[in-house]
């Protein structure tokens, strides 16, 4: 192994490292129950958090492999000759720091990588004029921030690259620390600081000013980086209210999955989308939505822990504490992927404590039973009982007599609101016409692949069912068809209000509904009276049906009345581009693309 792998080696060991929980799990019996406790010791303080019994063997597991990782880091630090030792390791750093030849092997891998969008942002501020001001770069996990901070890295001429660190920080680290490598670094006249995930300090939301008053005012460019975006968001109220740049990377739309990754299809992003971890032609990475299993993971790791972990480390005690309790009894998650299934997304107490049903598998089943060509009684071919109870293991759903803390309309309101602050959700306009003065909305999940992992819950549980197994092939093919088109199209038209909202800022973007029928998607020019309506299809094919309401003149009439000339009529579908009967048919993707 050359000295450059073996550097990149250490240093990509030292950021697995980083996110495992160090420490120790200790035992109490208190009244003869047993208890948990997640144990660790810093700089001679000892804390204890409890650990629920359903968490202990994933949490255990996690601080062996921190363990055995650390072996083999110490072994491989090693192995470097003494007389080529790279330079910060003859610093005297408290926290781990790279630089000159270590820092280079670390990005040399990101060089292949295509760009986000977004790096424009970081762009401007690296190589713009100083300011007293950070950089801060958050967003949920396995959405590309570290790529970011590597590719700028690779833009750097050689002689500023010279002047450029990166930290990487971990659990046990305090702001003194890195105080304290900061303080040597623009000693030894450094530039550019990059510190990935910051957030993993207890002391980094009430010290972040530290940053942007002592640093940053004096010139240094300082770009903080984590998946702890609450965190970011505290502290901006706080420590660092104008005096940060936010750049949130959570949000990835069509035309960069497609652009970035080198996948492409409405469906592949139905599937996938949501990460920058999909083994693809330019990115090689495991697939976090590939399955139900690894979805429930990222809901559980990089959104329920990262509420919590905001909730912890905030110390002030405003920002709605009382979720505490249900991350400590493993209950959060399932309030999240109660919400995620329903089909309305709604954020009511009533979603978490009805007796749960599929609300997809329920849809599934009225419309096949309708079905006029090849009618289904899908209750008598599935034991529905069986396989909603395999649906609520895989995706961790109880019911209301498995809860053990009674779910307030308080922890539904701050939920959303923290999931809106993550941006995990968005919501979309509802109008109606003729009654004007009727508002709604309608709330929708950003990560589509987040979404899609359910729909595989529950095909993975009917090709478990013994009853379902005696219907024909043929038979069952159609049916898992009709239920996976059934949620890829209802989340395709949200995907197309998404992304054509956040592409028209200066519209209004909406889906307006009749007292019989509606549009999909209407796009509202306020300065010029105008605008357009679509109609948003599953399917490839060009059906009069689809179009009927854009044909319908009192519709019409109303929405020209209300919301000025209508400039065009649109189907975007997954064919080709069309016009047909006066309706232009647009593509998906190419739509999706040209936002």
């Amino acid at each position: 192994m050359g000295q450059e792998d073996l550097i990149n080696q250490i240093a990509e060991l030292e950021r697995e490292i980083a996110i495992l929980p160090e420490g120790s799990i200790t035992k109490k019996k208190i009244k003869d129950r047993e208890y948990f406790y997640h144990r660790i010791t810093r700089n001679g303080k000892r804390t204890e958090t409890y650990v629920s019994f359903e968490a202990v063997p994933t949490l255990q597991e996690q601080i062996e492999i921190r363990k055995r990782l650390e072996v083999v880091l110490k072994h491989l630090k090693t192995l470097i000759p003494r007389d080529n030792v790279p330079e910060e390791f003859s610093l005297d750093f408290k926290t781990t720091v790279r630089l000159g030849r270590q820092l280079q092997a670390q990005i040399a891998l990101s060089k292949k990588y295509k760009k986000r969008e977004c790096i424009t942002q970081l762009r401007q501020y690296i190589f713009g004029e100083p300011q007293d001001k950070v950089f801060i770069l958050y967003g949920l996990r396995r959405t590309g921030k570290t790529t970011l901070i590597r590719q700028i890295l690779t833009e750097l001429p050689e002689v500023e690259f010279q002047k450029a660190a990166f930290i990487q920080m971990k659990s046990q680290d305090t702001l003194s620390d890195v105080d304290a490598d900061l303080r040597l670094l623009e000693k030894n006249g450094f530039k550019y600081i990059f510190i990935d995930e910051v957030t993993l300090m207890e002391d980094f939301i009430e010290g972040a000013a530290l940053f942007a008053d002592i640093y940053a005012s004096s010139g240094m460019k300082i770009v903080l980086s984590g998946t702890d975006s609450l965190g970011f968001v505290f502290s901006k109220e706080e420590q660092l209210y104008d005096r940060c740049l936010m750049l949130h990377t959570t949000f990835i739309p069509y035309r960069e999955f497609e652009e970035v990754l080198g996948i492409t299809g409405i469906d592949e992003y139905i599937r996938y989308g949501g990460t920058m971890s999909l083994g693809g032609i330019n990115y090689n990475k495991e697939a976090t939505f590939s399955n139900s299993k690894n979805a429930e993971e990222y809901i559980d790791s990089a959104i329920a822990k990262n509420i919590q972990h905001s909730l912890k480390m905030y110390q002030y005690g405003g920002h709605f504490r009382q979720l505490l309790d249900l991350y400590e009894q493993g209950e959060l998650t399932n309030v999240i992927n109660r919400v995620v299934e329903n089909i309305n997304h709604s954020f009511t107490r009533s979603v978490v404590e009805r007796t749960f049903k599929s609300h997809d598998l329920s849809m599934t089943t009225t419309n096949l039973l309708r079905d006029r060509e090849h009618p289904i009684n899908l209750r008598e071919h599935l034991d529905m009982d069986v396989v909603t109870f395999g649906i609520m293991q895989m995706l961790d759903i109880l019911n209301k007599e498995q809860q053990s803390v009674d779910i307030e309309d308080s922890h539904m309101v701050q939920i959303k609101e923290y999931l809106t602050l993550l941006d995990l959700i968005m919501e979309i306009d509802l109008e109606y016409l003729p009654n004007v003065n009727q508002k709604g909305s309608l709330t929708v999940i950003t990560q589509p692949g987040l979404r899609y992992a359910q729909a595989n819950a529950i095909v993975e549980n009917m090709l478990l069912d013994g009853k379902f197994q005696n219907l024909s092939v043929m038979e069952r093919q159609h049916i898992l068809e009709r239920l996976l088109n059934e949620i890829r199209g209802r989340m395709m038209e949200e995907i197309v209000l998404l992304e054509t909202k956040i592409a028209n800022p200066d519209k209004k973007v909406f889906k307006l509904q009749f007292a019989v029928g509606e549009f999909d998607m209407v796009v509202f020019d306020p300065k010029l009276l105008q605008c357009k309506l679509y109609e948003i299809k599953y399917s490839k094919e060009q059906v009069p049906e689809q179009y009927r309401h854009l044909k319908d003149e009192q519709k019409c009439t109303m929405t020209s009345h209300r919301y000025g000339d209508i400039t065009g009529k649109y189907v975007i579908y997954r064919g080709e581009p069309a016009e047909v009967d006066g309706v232009q048919y647009l593509n998906v993707e190419e739509y999706l693309k040209a936002l």
